[in-house]
């Protein structure tokens, strides 16, 4: 391959995981395996919140959003890994480079975005209950959802204008097996300072303000669980956070991750290992940590199973 730059760009090879053709094969099953495994929890969840009438709550209407939300997230990366490896080639056009980018971050913050409005949820079910009711009406639980997505849709465009600006690269390997924002501003060859700045600035606003509600919704949880007077009742408030809180750490632990061995590391291989715990391994724990954790969950779901064999 040519060095120097590059002033037209119509393709990318992404590098994937590894070069040994040995571990391809190997690759592809664990990959494919996943992505189903992926799929198939978050359809269960989605299937058994609207086949369930005792789980049209604004928790469980949160829940199976984000299992839509996660089902694009992966499927923006994954299915493209699988078909390279399967067809020995790398190859992404510029075009689908930048639209795999920005449905990636569409769905990353849409997550993101689902996970704050949960923990805005159990804030108003633990602590105001009396006006639960009232105040998550399904016409405002919609509203939330789509203010998520616009929010969302805004982030992932304006990485895109962002990435849009560069006129000339001075590589076309990119070192992981999907398109990232801060990879291609490292391939390119003008001075990417300012646009490196603007963009770490977005992702800290649509990053750090979430985490801050968030924070301040179990902030105020923890302390009105506190003063409950029964064990018994602190245990049944807390334990409808449980498995909310597990995937929040889950969530921002391999965000935070990929961001540490992206600007501090600067190490490739650990970037790709960082890349599939968050874009691969995040997605597939998801329902489980939700079905495993949740006993009404698990019901709808055995409920559901059992109606399709017997039919």
């Amino acid at each position: 391959m040519e060095t120097g730059n590059l002033t037209s760009v119509s393709e990318f090879f992404l590098m994937g995981l590894s070069d040994d053709p040995e571990l391809q094969p190997l690759l592809f099953i664990m990959f494919l395996s996943m992505y189903l495994v992926t799929m198939l929890g978050n359809l269960l969840i989605i299937l058994a919140v609207t086949s369930d009438p005792h789980l049209h709550t604004p928790m469980y209407f949160f829940l199976s959003n984000l299992s839509l939300a996660d089902i694009g997230f992966i499927s923006t990366t994954v299915p493209k890994m699988i078909v390279n490896i399967q067809t020995h080639s790398r190859v992404i056009s510029y075009e689908g480079c930048l639209t795999q980018m920005s449905m990636l971050i569409l769905f990353g913050c849409m997550d993101d975005m689902l996970l704050t409005v949960m923990a805005y949820d159990r804030f108003e079910a633990i602590c105001h209950p009396l006006h639960y009711q009232v105040i998550m009406s399904p016409r405002f639980c919609g509203f939330l959802v789509l203010v998520s997505f616009f929010l969302s849709l805004l982030e992932s465009q304006l990485h895109n204008l962002i990435v849009l600006q560069l006129t000339c690269f001075k590589d076309v390997e990119i070192p992981n097996f999907f398109c990232d924002p801060s990879q291609l501003l490292n391939l390119a060859c003008s001075d990417t300072f300012t646009n490196s700045t603007v963009m770490y600035f977005i992702g800290a606003v649509f990053g750090f303000l979430p985490f801050l509600v968030i924070f301040f919704s179990y902030y105020k949880i923890i302390s009105s669980i506190l003063r409950v007077p029964s064990s018994g009742g602190k245990y049944k408030a807390f334990a409808t956070c449980g498995s909310h809180l597990s995937v929040v750490c889950l969530f921002y632990g391999t965000a935070l991750s990929v961001y540490l061995s992206s600007n501090i590391s600067k190490s490739p291989k650990k970037d790709v290992v960082s890349s599939v715990m968050s874009a691969v391994v995040t997605p597939m724990l998801n329902p489980f940590i939700y079905s495993l954790r949740n006993r009404n969950i698990k019901k709808a779901m055995w409920r559901f199973l059992s109606k399709e064999i017997s039919s």
